[in-house]
């Protein structure tokens, strides 16, 4: 999380108090949430140059310094007062925009603005269908971490991270039949998988602080974020300080339902468009819970080198028709063919918060209090 408050007197910056808290990094005048350190050399085409999910603050002799990447990922907000992480810590927030520069002088005004948007800083590659395969692969291989354990569902995502990595499976629900396939699909891997069971009065409990933590009370938002708030605190207890997810594979590779219906030409277009609008519509979420909870995030399929590679891949290759049926995410299948054994590589899963029984808890909620609570 990051955090700054501008002291001001007779309209200008006098003070600046600045902290962070893990998985946010101070190293001299810099803060930032970011895999890879960033360099003020290249400041002016930041987004161009720090190729991973980032947001930053730099203090400049001639100015405050802000930036985040082009899928915006990491939250950054501001006003004439302050930055921060989070909206409520501020009295009139902006958002910093995903691919966004903004520069502020001393006195907390906007003196610059300058955007860089996703088909500007990740562009497609002549690569052939076994080449797009063995970039995503190795790329997915290789991946740091220190002290990590991956959110295990049973799906093909995360199965095939669990596959390559040799690390500790974790995973919380509160729906028996997903609980009995994560274990069946753990021991197919020959893994074993530490699972938190979940129940309604614990959902409930949790879900007002889950709603000032990633400030938003849309359902679908909120029961995405209740169980995903559950796995932090899970992980973090078992004494992870960091967790592995498979977000962004559905969007790379056609994950999604409605995709089924599209034509593959304009599929191509609409897969590029939910990509560069995957941070404020799902990661900002995540990574807001990550700050609560301090948990790093480490997003495996959404690393410059994947994303380069899957956009690369036609759209017929993502969803194809086999025996009548469509199959989504078929290339990430195939790739996973080599691993994993196929009733997990072929088998459709549901979204976290159907498959873990949490939507349909907090659907009764909903009801019963939605005028209470405001929802």
């Amino acid at each position: 999380m990051i955090n700054v408050v501008l002291e001001k007197e007779a309209r200008k910056i006098v003070r600046i108090y600045a902290n962070s808290k893990y998985p946010c990094e101070q190293k001299g005048n810099i803060i930032y949430d970011s895999q890879i350190i960033p360099n003020l050399g290249f400041a002016e085409e930041m987004p161009k140059k720090l190729e991973c999910l980032y947001a930053l603050v730099a203090f400049r002799p001639s100015h405050i310094f802000l930036s985040r990447d082009v899928l915006g990922g990491k939250p950054i907000y501001y006003d004439s007062m302050g930055i921060s992480s989070f909206k409520n810590l501020l009295e009139k927030p902006r958002g910093v925009l995903p691919g966004e520069i903004v520069k502020l002088d001393y006195s907390g005004e906007i003196i610059e603005k300058r955007r860089f948007f996703l088909s500007e800083v990740i562009k497609k590659e002549d690569l052939s269908y076994e080449e797009a395969k063995e970039r995503i692969l190795k790329s997915l291989s290789r991946i740091r971490f220190k002290n990590a354990c991956i959110a295990f569902s049973g799906g093909l995502d995360s199965s095939l991270l669990a596959s390559l990595h040799d690390l500790p499976l974790i995973s919380v629900t509160a729906n028996k039949e997903e609980k009995n396939w994560i274990l069946e699909s753990a021991k197919k891997i020959s893994r074993e998988v530490e699972i938190l069971n979940i129940v309604e009065k614990e959902i409930i409990s949790v879900t007002p602080n889950v709603v000032k933590i990633i400030e938003d009370n849309n359902f679908l938002q909120l029961s995405v974020a209740v169980p995903l708030y559950l796995l932090f605190d899970f992980a973090k207890k078992l004494g992870f300080s960091e967790i592995i997810l498979g977000q962004g594979a559905d969007e790379l590779f056609g994950g999604y339902k409605r995709y089924e219906k599209i034509e593959y030409e304009e599929l191509e277009t609409i897969l590029l468009k939910e990509l560069s609008e995957i941070g404020d519509k799902n990661l900002v979420r995540d990574f807001k819970l990550s700050y609560a909870t301090e948990m790093k995030l480490i997003l495996p399929y959404l690393t410059w080198d994947v994303i380069r590679a899957a956009i690369s891949v036609p759209a017929r290759e993502k969803i194809k028709e086999i025996d009548g049926c469509k199959v989504r995410k078929y290339f990430l299948r195939d790739i996973a063919s080599n691993f994993l054994p196929e009733e997990i590589v072929w088998r459709e899963k549901k979204a976290i918060q159907y498959s873990t029984g949490v939507a349909k808890i907090l659907k009764k909620w909903f009801s019963q209090t939605t005028r209470v609570h405001g929802f």
